[in-house]
């Protein structure tokens, strides 16, 4: 999972793109996310972008110490300029290849910098699905983000302490469905979930 040459800014350009596609009126469209519309998804991809920025960057504090579970803060009226230019920040500083070592913290939790790179792979390409679902978009992530979420994913649900784990119980999924599928599942999502 540590790849300090995984470049962020594929998949971070398709989120951005895809949050570009929204309409005001998508706004409190329901997301795969349980009780989460567009807009509470669209606040979290902007303060997991500054937090994963922060991360990559060492730069810890209040970014870096909210906890997932926070509540997301209200989507601010200029967010259709300030998610992609934190966005682009997020995958700059993890060009950095000293991003992706020594200790970090994201979430509120320390942990390794590759840990940290991995973790925001996945939440680009997780969150960029869910986005493409809530707005009946077509999806296809970058590969290089989508195998190193795949992997975090994968360990996350092969580790013994993970109960319901990080973000629901896994949904079975074939064992030859596409990698994007194969994550999805991972992540506790429903692959077929349709607004």
């Amino acid at each position: 999972m540590t790849d300090p040459t995984l470049d962020l800014g594929p998949q971070a350009r398709i989120v951005a793109r895809l949050a570009e596609a929204v309409r005001d009126e998508q706004l409190a469209a329901p997301t795969p996310c349980p009780d989460t519309p567009v807009s509470d998804l669209l606040g979290h991809l902007l303060h997991l972008s500054l937090a994963f920025r922060d991360a990559a960057r060492k730069d810890l504090g209040p970014t870096t110490d909210t906890s997932p579970e926070a509540a997301v803060p209200a989507l601010p009226p200029d967010w259709r300029e300030e998610l992609p230019k934190a966005l682009d920040e997020l995958a700059d500083a993890w060009r950095d290849p000293a991003a992706w070592t020594g200790e970090t913290r994201a979430g509120g939790v320390d942990l390794p910098g590759g840990i940290a790179g991995a973790v925001a792979a996945d939440e680009l390409v997780i969150h960029g699905w869910d986005l493409a679902r809530a707005l009946d978009l077509p999806y296809t992530p970058d590969l290089p983000a989508l195998a190193s979420a795949y992997g975090f994913l994968l360990a996350a649900a092969e580790d013994p302490n993970r109960g319901d784990g990080l973000f629901g119980p896994v949904i079975e999924v074939p064992p030859d469905s596409p990698l994007l599928t194969r994550a999805v599942g991972l992540s506790g999502r429903d692959p077929e979930w349709r607004p």
